[in-house]
């Protein structure tokens, strides 16, 4: 059953032309990829898919919704999430909260919460921490790693937080852009693997980019 539906994707910028009439299927529950040289327009294609750039032409369909163009924000609400070929982390940020701020986009505190912090609050804190903490465990990072700070990380870890930090967002389509770059052989094929392990233990349908 169709998920994700790209319909004749374009993005101009100017008189460049960097993705042209692209369409895609991605399945539930299913692994596909974007496979060409650099410079190809794999990237921008991404960022239309995530809301950061506006398609010029096109139509995105998440579960027969017309999304084309919101707002990462709302994207992000309404299912996708991903992580960047150079990785995007906050590095003076401990661990935990960097899957934490993958988290905010399902907490419904506002201003006047945050600053009177009822019960209802002190709950939802304590839940999107014990969501965090599971996302850890599940990348493999474990809780032992949350306060250390994200810069103190292995190159290989910090890849894994980059992607607990998507998972905290309980997203429908995961977006993996050249996940296994920078990797060794033996790092690429136990990511390769764990990508498996979202898919089948998550339930997530994933595209990705090499």
């Amino acid at each position: 059953m169709s998920l994700l539906e790209a319909q004749q994707l374009t993005m101009r910028f100017g008189g460049l032309t960097a993705v042209n009439q692209v369409s895609l299927t991605l399945e539930k529950g299913s692994i596909a990829s974007l496979i060409g040289p650099n410079g190809a327009g794999k990237t921008t294609f991404f960022n239309m898919l995530t809301g950061i750039y506006k398609p010029t032409a096109g139509q995105l369909i998440l579960e027969n919704k017309n999304i084309t163009g919101l707002p990462p924000d709302r994207l992000t609400t309404f299912g996708i999430a991903r992580t960047f070929q150079n990785i995007r982390l906050f590095n003076n940020m401990t661990v935990l909260d960097n899957v934490l701020v993958g988290r905010h986009c399902r907490l419904k505190t506002g201003l006047l919460g945050a600053i009177l912090r009822p019960p209802t609050v002190i709950l939802e804190e304590r839940e999107a921490n014990k969501k965090a903490l599971s996302m850890l465990e599940f990348v493999g990072l474990g809780a032992s790693k949350a306060p250390e700070l994200a810069k103190n990380l292995s190159y290989g870890d910090q890849r894994r937080l980059e992607i607990a930090r998507a998972l905290a967002s309980d997203p429908k389509v995961l977006l993996l852009d050249e996940p296994t770059a920078g990797m060794n052989p033996n790092e690429t094929a136990d990511l390769t693997r764990f990508i498996y392990r979202i898919r089948d233990e998550l339930g997530l349908s994933i595209l990705l980019i090499e």
